[in-house]
């Protein structure tokens, strides 16, 4: 099983381009929205770390994102709670998935938080900062501070950059991309089948 990642900015298109991919995603977003809808041990502690902020369950995602928009600090305290379980559903991911050619792991905060094995493909996603902001803009819970300390959260990115393997550019129409990231996909294939 081939493990590729994509990385890059808030915003880039990081869950667009590996939908592309048409194998399995790991989508740490997805993940994270489920275990604030049904996991009541993570809701308890947060409730107790954050008290002035968490009021019922299941968590709200105007909630945190108003303690994270206060306080930078609260993003620490609520990443120590909520990362751990990510990485367990990503483990049970992997286990389920281990037959396959390929599969795409799609975490905003994969560098951080050492998610990365060494035999893994980075993909970095790349955009214009005019398409980001956009996107961005069309978000629910649209908040400039509260992307601002989640930006600074995240390693530079021309460290990630350096680290990748390979660049992609999404700035084109869908149809494009689409060709773009199968012809993509086949030299990862044949790359790894060669060596």
């Amino acid at each position: 099983m081939i493990r590729a990642a994509v990385i890059g900015s808030i915003g880039s298109g990081k869950t667009f381009v590996a939908k592309l991919f048409k194998c399995p995603v790991f989508n740490a977003d997805d993940e994270v929205k489920i275990i604030y809808k049904t996991n009541k041990l993570c809701f308890n502690k947060l409730k107790k770390i954050l008290p002035s902020y968490i009021k019922s369950f299941p968590i709200k995602k105007k909630e945190l994102v108003e303690a994270i928009s206060k306080d930078k600090r609260n993003l620490k305290k609520i990443s120590y709670i909520v990362h751990p379980l990510v990485r367990q559903k990503m483990n049970l991911f992997l286990k389920k998935n281990r037959k396959q050619k390929i599969v795409l792991l799609d975490i905003p905060l994969l560098i951080e938080n050492k998610l990365n094995k060494k035999g893994d493909i980075l993909i970095f996603i790349k955009s214009k900062k005019s398409k980001i902001f956009n996107r961005l803009k069309k978000r629910p819970n649209f908040n400039l501070k509260f992307l601002k300390n989640l930006q600074e959260n995240q390693t530079k990115l021309s460290k990630k950059i350096k680290l990748a393997d390979y660049i992609v550019h999404n700035n084109y129409p869908a149809n494009i991309m689409k060709k773009k990231i199968n012809v993509l996909k086949k030299s990862i294939l044949y790359e790894r089948n060669s060596s």
